[in-house]
């Protein structure tokens, strides 16, 4: 079986000129590498594709695979991580993970929350603030958390996210609207515990694989899982699996949001807990990072005692059902 591989390399990307913090959610030699590797020790055929543009000029050239193992996030808009999914739709390539409906609803973290919550599942109130006349209008009490509507890996988020007057919303506001053109998330800061929950499978074959806590070191930016928190982990964030009942319940928060985003072979799901230990949906990135050591996916796999190999098999096994004409 031939599997094609589409990325965003970032080293790509700042070749042409783009900035640390544009490129901050694309991949490394080593992810891509790690995938090829195990994809052949599990027997499959490789072709590396790379970013949308490659591909395509490879779709125009006459070039197929039976499958796509698609990474790719994409440089811009809501939909930039539903590209590649659509263009493959419409060339009738198989693909992993979700689709290209699922990819534009999730990257707008509002439209996923709202979603959710007509489902009844708990997550913060919040509000969209497209401009900063709307400011005054947040009748939201303090604390506030603050963060661009559709980006990832912790972009635009710092220290200063978390907001405890009207001035301080004013000027984080600002710097998000100015930084990203796009709408910023203000909603209610839970002061709990915060969980990432990862998941595989598709549909009622979905299932928890583990729950890990995130716990900022000394020396951490306080309170937020902000995005230099993310880049120095190793110095700054303990990750520790959570298998009490409070964890629990994040497990079902988030197993219940996967499935009802239509979520598909693997995604990780953000929760945290308000004051009385009650977890509530963040977000969830159905493209999430899959480096064997840094990306959270696979750390929680090795906190499970699951190999990298077993992570990428489950992935694959869930694609392929597909094949065979299974949602």
């Amino acid at each position: 079986m031939k599997i094609g591989i589409t990325y965003d390399l970032r080293a790509d990307y700042l070749k042409e000129g783009y900035s640390e913090d544009e490129t901050a959610e694309f991949d490394r030699p080593d992810t891509i590498e790690a995938i090829e590797k195990t994809l052949h020790e599990l027997g499959f055929e490789t072709d590396r594709i790379g970013h949308i543009r490659h591909l395509v000029q490879r779709l125009a050239g006459g070039d197929r695979w039976d499958m796509v193992f698609n990474i790719a996030e994409g440089l811009r808009g809501y939909g930039r991580e539903s590209q590649i999914p659509a263009l493959l739709d419409a060339y009738n390539i198989p693909y992993t993970f979700s689709d290209a409906l699922v990819l534009s609803l999730t990257l707008h973290k509002g439209m996923a929350k709202r979603v959710v919550r007509d489902h009844q599942i708990p997550t913060p109130d919040f509000v969209e603030v497209e401009s900063l006349s709307q400011i005054d209008q947040i009748n939201l009490p303090f604390p506030l958390f603050a963060k661009p509507i559709a980006e990832g890996t912790g972009k635009g988020i710092t220290a200063s996210s978390k907001i405890t007057s009207r001035e301080e919303l004013y000027a984080e506001c600002k710097k998000l609207l100015q930084t990203y053109r796009q709408p910023a998330l203000v909603e209610t800061f839970l002061p709990g515990r915060e969980f990432t929950v990862g998941i595989w499978g598709t549909g009622d074959d979905a299932q928890v694989v583990g729950a890990m806590e995130i716990l900022l070191n000394a020396g951490a930016e306080k309170d937020v899982y902000s995005y230099v928190n993310k880049e120095l982990c190793e110095q700054l964030v303990t990750y520790a699996l959570a298998e009490d009942e409070e964890a629990k319940r994040a497990q079902e928060v988030a197993l219940r949001a996967y499935r009802i985003l239509g979520c598909r072979d693997a995604a990780r799901v953000d929760v945290r807990s308000d004051a009385h230990g009650n977890p509530h949906f963040l977000e969830i990135n159905p493209l999430a990072g899959i480096h064997p050591a840094h990306s959270d996916l696979p750390i929680i796999c090795t906190l499970k005692g699951i190999p990298y190999r077993e992570l990428i098999d489950r992935i694959m096994k869930s694609a392929i059902q597909r094949l065979d004409g299974k949602p």
